[in-house]
């Protein structure tokens, strides 16, 4: 077995060489769904050796018939793709980079279908990650025995808006002109940047995956707002201005909350995270005195319409891969999330769910049991710490689940 530092160097060696590739680099994209046809045809375009993978094969069809993807708007053009397959040992296979284009709630699975397949110095990133992204899927590698010197990152949001217009067409409305990416551990951002650059260079470097997973203002956003118009939804079939006829002032200060909530768990691991309200003005200019102005002051929602139906990724995606860990990680560091858990219970009725029980929780993160400066360590670089031999596992049962055990309601 290598030691750490020895993977480390390997790691790095395989990045800077996948660097001097340059348009060479190869990629494999993992999901042919709306961002991952719009990202494997921008790669192709660009001139990258591409290959895509999908669980369900049939959806490939186009793709293998046509040969690449065609692409629009944003993008323009037909980009190759010389190999779509629903086999992750053939999509592994000779890649640098695998950019895992899907819900959340796919990366647990889709990692232990990795596992047995990845190479010393790959470089597997979450687009994006939601929250703890790339700290589950190290976990599940870790946890597979993988000794390859793979490198983990994800990014803070998707890097495009986009649509699928058919199986082997995507539709690029804009490209994002900052997309912040970080690595486990950190100390490797510089050398994954130094690959993911060449074809993307709206990618820039943050923090750690801390920060990161911290600023997923979906989390804010989403699943309250999704659930407190539950009714107009269900009634209208989402015929109605989600933000702005959506969020009303009471509704606004719920999201408030949870954004305090959030940003109470994110200092407590040592993050500043932006709130919900700055985050509206850097991103669209949009002023307000509190949340519910400021969203009303935004122009790119206009028009927005809500959720077909409950049955919908903002809660079902969002709530256990974004809601729960944050509810986790602040149980396990003594911080109240009273909001959160509430939206968490909501969403398990309203989806006849445990969502607590599926859920990103600081056991399946590899978090329980670690102080703070433990995961900060770890997260900078530093191995998982060890007890009698083993990776610390075990934790506080009630961190993930209950409320009135850690808040005492």
């Amino acid at each position: 077995m290598r030691s750490a530092r020895a993977r480390a160097e390997t790691a790095v060696e395989r990045l800077r060489a996948a660097r001097a590739r340059g348009t060479g680099t190869t990629y494999c994209v993992v999901g042919a769904g709306h961002g991952g046809l719009a990202m494997a045809g921008h790669l192709g375009i660009l001139g990258h050796p591409v290959t895509l993978y999908n669980r369900t094969a049939a959806n490939l069809d186009g793709v293998r018939w046509h040969g690449g993807i065609k692409v629009g708007g944003a993008v323009t053009g037909f980009g190759p793709v010389r190999l779509a397959t629903s086999r992750m040992a053939e999509a592994l296979d000779g890649a640098d980079v695998v950019m895992v284009v899907t819900p959340a709630t796919a990366h647990r699975g889709l990692a232990r279908e990795m596992a047995p397949h990845l190479g010393d110095g790959q470089l597997v990133v979450l687009n994006p990650g939601r929250t703890g992204g790339a700290l589950e899927l190290k976990k599940v590698f870790d946890d597979a025995g993988v000794e390859a010197s793979v490198v983990v990152a994800e990014t803070q949001t998707f890097l495009y808006a986009s649509r699928a217009l058919s199986r082997w067409e995507a539709q690029v409305f804009r490209i994002k002109n900052a997309v912040p990416l970080a690595t486990l551990p950190s100390y490797l951002i510089p050398d994954a940047l130094g690959v993911l650059t060449g074809a993307f260079p709206q990618f820039v470097a943050g923090s750690n995956v801390l920060a990161t997973s911290m600023e997923n203002i979906g989390a804010v956003f989403h699943p309250a707002l999704t659930i407190m118009n539950a009714g107009w939804i269900e009634a209208t079939g989402g015929d109605f201005d989600y933000y702005l006829q959506g969020i009303t002032p009471s509704i606004a200060r719920l999201l408030e909350r949870i954004d305090a909530e959030r940003l109470a768990v994110a200092s407590a691991v040592g993050v500043r995270s932006m709130s919900a309200r700055e985050w509206l003005y850097l991103s669209y200019d949009s002023p307000g005195k509190d949340l519910h102005e400021a969203i009303h002051a935004t122009g790119s929602y206009r028009g927005i319409k809500a959720p077909p139906g409950i049955a919908h990724r903002y809660i079902w995606e969002d709530v256990p891969m974004s809601l729960v860990p944050l509810a986790s990680i602040g149980g396990m560091l003594g911080v109240a999330t009273p909001a959160i858990r509430m939206i968490i219970e909501l969403a398990s009725i309203l989806h006849s769910t445990d969502y607590w029980a599926s859920g990103r929780t600081v056991e399946s993160l590899g978090l329980a049991g670690m102080s703070l400066r433990q995961i900060r360590q770890m997260v900078g670089g530093a191995p998982r710490p060890r007890v009698n031999g083993r990776t610390v596992a075990a934790g506080n049962a009630a961190a993930r689940r209950g409320p009135r055990a850690q808040e005492g309601d």
